[in-house]
């Protein structure tokens, strides 16, 4: 006896054309950006259209902006793929319809409004606090490097741009020579009407990588002179507030204003860095950091880096919480691992008003930690010292334990999950608006679930 199947029939035609809401359940992660990006104040993209009357129609940039939250919400981050996901999707077609935007239309939308959609990401923490998802006892701050869209492989050394810079000049030198015999030779066969003047397409190489050597080395150097000038001012400082008289008044050695040998520039993007990577070794990052709340992980401040070092990340990135959430919420307390700690930093912590643990130093494998104190502490204590016995205490270790459960599984959802491990645009800044970008989807996946659970 021959099994019965289902109907199935992939040429039968529709009396009427469906719509597509009638293709996913009514809580689709769709249907709530839909309704979501429908109560953001967009007027500082639609201004820009509204100022020019020339040209077709655009694409509506309500349309744009919920495809580009719902892309990055799914884990789809290449213009190439959006415009694939639209062709393919049913949930993509329930934003564009049949209009579905080219790639190159999606790509320009997102680099033309990069600042505008990164200032969606406080208008969206607003909602996320509307919605009780933000307490604030308890923030922490951390970093990822992300990979930038450039390979090291592609970065040149200051000591190998200077032997390069000669060796190439050689070349040119000798190329030249060559070129000028030939032409000789030729005026003598051919007479001297012949032109002889066009470079030779190995010498016009080796003359354009001349130069972009020449202009990656006045970039180190200048970067190299403004640190020389910062640390100088420091160590002038430094000696002025100098109170052993052995030293006092004793003029500081000079900095020196030349690049070290093993500084790096990228070709590709000079904005970013050479860093180690959480498990591939050293690559060419940006450095990724983010501010999380404890009650339900939701991001509430956000910045990248060219920086492999956290120290200079704190104040900027605390600042940065505090703006965006407003006067009327105060942070109470703040984690962070050793990479953040400075007497600098904790001493700014205390001036606002944050009961800070930041932790000192690693404890390497194996190693027992100290005892809980009792009693006050001693006074002559450093401030490393105090923050030290401070994490040491039950309070300081039950407060700094909860710092893993709150960010690190953060950074898990956004690169594991939605394999956010590459950014698509080049230079600072525009890397600072795809992050941007990350985080506020991140926020909205947040709210999703948080109503998705309300609704039973």
């Amino acid at each position: 006896m021959s099994k019965t199947y289902r109907p199935w029939d992939p040429d039968q035609g529709w009396l009427l054309p469906p719509s597509p809401r009638d293709w996913l359940d009514e809580g689709d992660l769709v249907y709530f950006l839909l309704d979501t990006v429908t109560e953001l104040d967009i007027s500082a993209i639609t201004s820009k259209y509204e100022q020019e009357g020339r040209g077709s129609p655009p694409f509506h940039p309500r349309m744009m902006v919920t495809l580009l939250l719902y892309s990055y919400c799914r884990g789809v981050f290449s213009s190439r793929r959006i415009q694939q996901a639209c062709a393919e999707r049913v949930t993509f077609r329930v934003i564009v319809g049949n209009d579905i935007p080219n790639f190159r239309t999606i790509s320009d939308f997102r680099k033309l409004h990069l600042k505008e959609l990164e200032s969606l990401f406080v208008q969206v923490l607003r909602l996320c606090q509307e919605a009780g998802l933000v307490k604030l006892g308890h923030v922490s701050l951390d970093g990822t490097k992300v990979k930038a869209n450039a390979s090291r492989h592609k970065a040149m050394s200051y000591k190998r741009m200077e032997e390069d810079e000669k060796r190439l000049k050689q070349e040119i030198r000798d190329l030249l020579k060559q070129a000028e015999a030939v032409d000789n030779d030729e005026d003598q066969k051919y007479g001297r009407d012949h032109r002889g003047d066009e470079l030779p397409e190995e010498l016009a190489r080796r003359q354009t990588r001349l130069k972009r050597i020449r202009k990656a080395k006045r970039a180190l150097e200048a970067q190299a002179k403004e640190a020389a000038r910062i640390e100088q001012q420091r160590r002038e400082q430094q000696a002025k507030e100098q109170t052993d008289e052995s030293h006092r008044g004793r003029k500081p050695k000079p900095v020196s204003e030349k690049p070290k040998d093993n500084k790096q520039y990228n070709f590709t993007d000079p904005e970013t860095g050479i860093m180690k990577s959480n498990n591939k070794g050293w690559d060419q990052c940006g450095n990724a950091q983010a501010v999380v709340d404890s009650e339900k992980q939701v991001i509430v401040a956000s910045d990248v880096t060219n920086a492999a070092n956290d120290k200079q990340q704190a104040e900027p990135l605390m600042s940065q919480a505090e703006e965006n959430i407003g006067e009327d919420e105060t942070i109470d307390k703040a984690s962070m691992d050793s990479g953040y700690f400075s007497e600098a930093n904790v001493a700014w912590l205390e001036e606002n008003g944050i009961d800070g643990y930041v932790a000192t130093g690693r404890i390497k494998h194996g190693e027992r930690v100290p005892a809980a104190p009792r009693g006050r502490p001693p006074d002559d204590l450093t401030v490393k010292e105090k923050m030290a016995r401070k994490l040491r205490t039950k309070k300081g270790r039950k407060t700094y334990s909860k710092r893993k459960s709150i960010v690190e599984p953060v950074f898990g959802q956004i690169k594991r999950a939605r394999g956010f491990v590459q950014f698509s645009l080049r230079g600072l800044e525009k890397m600072r608006g795809e992050w941007a970008l990350v985080c506020l989807t991140h926020n909205l996946l947040k709210l999703f679930g948080s109503q998705q659970a309300a609704m039973g």
